[in-house]
């Protein structure tokens, strides 16, 4: 199946200030849009270490110089290395200029899984699509780890919060967490057993097969 791969840009008005989330692809396109918001990169925010969510980390490194926010799990287990590398926790407050962005611990796609929460918005990388959840990774993922991810999503997000994920399957990226309570059928599980045994079972069709 094709999926896309989002990269998403973020800017705080008062300052102008801007982070950009799990740079992927296409480095001259990326460089378009900060050009056209005439904006200052100023931070990189890495959901997980997986190459198509870090592959321009360097290049905008070597060109910006931004500090760059990772948990300190997925740090410390993939042994992530870069220039102005920050480890995060769970909870931890990153401010980009007036904006204040909080991150939260989700792992399970792989073993330091982070989201974003600013505003309205949520940037979950692979923990969960509109459509489905990420893969659990066989180096360092956990299908137990991501059930309770998902249900820690469901008890701190407000079901009015926009998700963003890193890919789509179908669906554009926006809808609300309540789209994805209602829709989603990972966010249907109330037994670890059960969403563990749905998301491992044998003979899938592909890993991004969510039915």
């Amino acid at each position: 199946m094709n999926f896309i791969n989002y990269v998403y840009i973020v800017m705080d008005k008062n300052t102008g200030d801007i982070a950009i989330v799990d740079p992927s692809w296409d480095l001259l396109k990326i460089e378009s849009y900060l050009h056209r918001l005439n904006g200052n990169l100023k931070a990189i925010l890495l959901t997980h270490s997986h190459l198509d969510h870090v592959n321009l980390v360097n290049p905008l490194l070597e060109k910006y110089n931004p500090h760059v926010f990772m948990s300190i799990q997925e740090i410390d287990f993939y042994h992530f290395r870069c220039k102005n590398l920050h480890p995060i926790k769970d909870r931890d407050l990153i401010k980009l200029g007036d904006t204040e962005i909080i991150s939260l611990m989700t792992p399970g796609h792989t073993v330091g899984s982070v989201c974003y929460h600013l505003s309205n918005h949520l940037f979950t990388g692979d923990t969960v699509f509109i459509e489905g959840c990420g893969f659990c990774d066989p180096n360092g993922g956990d299908p137990k780890d991501l059930y309770n991810s998902i249900q820690k999503i469901k008890r701190k997000v407000d079901s009015s919060v926009q998700i963003y994920p890193a890919h789509s399957y179908g669906k554009a990226p926006g809808f609300p967490l309540s789209h994805l309570m209602d829709e989603n059928i990972y966010f249907q599980f109330t037994s670890m057993e059960t969403f563990v045994n749905f998301r491992m079972r044998p003979n899938q069709i592909g890993l991004f097969n969510f039915k």
